[in-house]
């Protein structure tokens, strides 16, 4: 049987010594009616014997049960005066010793669920913790479209495909490519007449065949035709055709219709927009390509903590997609301004993903820690929250704890700051408030 509360004991030892008071009162009373009955007996019935002895012998002729009510009647009286003692004949209830509301005495067992510990000054780092999401690390993503207009005529790279850096993904038809080549062909050799018309006027002046103006409008033609050319040989490269097949082209005048389309640079496959048949544009977004094995964390954080916010900050990510990995990091960029919309300010930290479980798309929880600063701290555990209010219970001696109100400030790494309501060194249940204060309201409803 658990020990009752020390003001319960106090109170029971009162009631304890008022019984025996009136036991031994109510004792003396007895031994009192039985000697008065003794010795008034004698006298009574000599008295009714001389006075009115008919009346004697009829008591004498009467049942048992009438005689006995002689001795009866002074108990009755007893037993009445006890009850009216005790108030049973009062209708208002008896008022109930009212306990302090924020005491809670404890027993053995409650006890053990508890664990004492000191409010401390320390250095508490406040943990900002917002929702956010993976997503693809945008200097490693590269969106690969056509260079010239035309129709798809082969498919080669195909989503979640592994490619290198210059690999064809699709090729395409286009008439707008050979009229590039063949632009380029017809400057080419327009560059090539119009330097050996130069190389011709500059030997015929030499011999004062020709005047200088006809040498300088010869030579300014070579170098019009020469700049046509390099004109035509980029917009070659423009559209897709590397230096040697231009240089081939040269070569051979053979012109080429298929345009291929190369991946810019190594990573997955993520994205493909393109079915064979189909014409498509320059502005078009055919492939995306993406590096998976570096990726990074976003969040949105409400402009009212945006003070808290610095690039290089630790932090932390938490995906619960992969059972609740916590992956270490650093702010790697704030954004310089807040979203309208949202009123948010976006953050980001990059991740690695070197085995690749970690996905674009999936949900996580970004914790960024704050600088530093002295404060009065308690483990989490120790606050409990009732009716809008943070409480702590605070150790008054071995088996007794007062619930006190305290002005509870923000929440990080298991501890909470205490703006009010406690001082340095006060001995608090750091564990088990919860089982305090349910025994607190036990208590108050005079529960067993």
């Amino acid at each position: 049987m658990s020990a009752e509360p020390k003001f319960r004991k106090k109170l029971a030892d009162q009631i304890q010594k008022g019984r025996a008071l009136i036991l031994e009162q109510t004792t003396a009373a007895i031994h009192a009616i039985r000697d008065w009955q003794k010795q008034g007996y004698g006298q009574i019935r000599e008295f009714v014997n001389q006075k009115a002895p008919a009346v004697l012998q009829k008591y004498d002729a009467s049942p048992a049960w009438v005689k006995s009510g002689f001795f009866i009647l002074p108990w009755v009286v007893v037993v009445l005066l006890t009850l009216y003692y005790f108030d049973v004949f009062d209708s208002k209830p008896t008022p109930r010793l009212i306990q302090d509301p924020s005491i809670v005495y404890v027993n053995d067992d409650l006890s053990k669920l508890i664990k004492n510990g000191q409010v401390k000054l320390a250095p508490f780092v406040e943990e900002l913790r917002v929702s956010g999401r993976i997503d693809f690390n945008e200097r490693f993503l590269a969106r690969i479209g056509a260079n010239v207009t035309g129709r798809v005529s082969e498919i080669l790279g195909v989503p979640g495909q592994e490619v290198t850096q210059g690999e064809v993904l699709a090729k395409i038809t286009s008439t707008e490519l050979t009229q590039s080549q063949l632009a380029y062909l017809k400057a080419r050799t327009a560059s090539q007449l119009a330097e050996q018309a130069a190389n011709r006027a500059r030997i015929l002046y030499k011999e004062d065949v020709i005047a200088l103006a006809e040498l300088q409008r010869r030579e300014a033609e070579a170098m019009t035709a020469k700049a046509e050319l390099r004109a035509a040989n980029d917009q070659l490269r423009v559209q897709g055709m590397d230096q040697k097949s231009i240089d081939r082209l040269a070569k051979s005048g053979v012109i080429e219709s298929i345009n291929n389309v190369i991946a810019t640079i190594p990573g997955q496959i993520v994205e493909r927009k393109i079915n064979r048949g189909q014409v498509v544009q320059p502005a078009e977004s055919l492939f995306t390509i993406a590096d998976l094995s570096t990726l990074w964390a976003v969040a949105e954080v409400p402009e009212g903590n945006s003070s808290l916010l610095q690039k290089g900050q630790k932090s932390s990510v938490i995906i619960p997609a992969l059972r609740n990995r916590v992956i270490e990091g650093v702010i790697s960029h704030v954004d310089a301004i807040v979203n309208p919309q949202t009123r948010t300010v976006v953050v980001r930290m990059d991740i690695s993903n070197s085995t690749g479980q970690i996905r674009p798309g999936m949900l996580a929880t970004m914790l960024i820690d704050s600088e530093p600063v002295e404060r009065l701290v308690v483990p989490s555990s120790a606050v409990i929250r009732e009716d809008n209010q943070d409480y702590v219970f605070i150790r008054s001696d071995d088996d007794r704890y007062r619930m006190v109100a305290v002005k509870a400030g923000p929440e990080g790494k298991g501890m909470r700051a205490i703006l009010s309501g406690l001082k340095e060194g006060e001995e608090i249940a750091i564990e088990g408030a919860f089982h305090l204060n349910a025994e607190r309201k036990r208590q108050l409803s005079g529960g067993g």
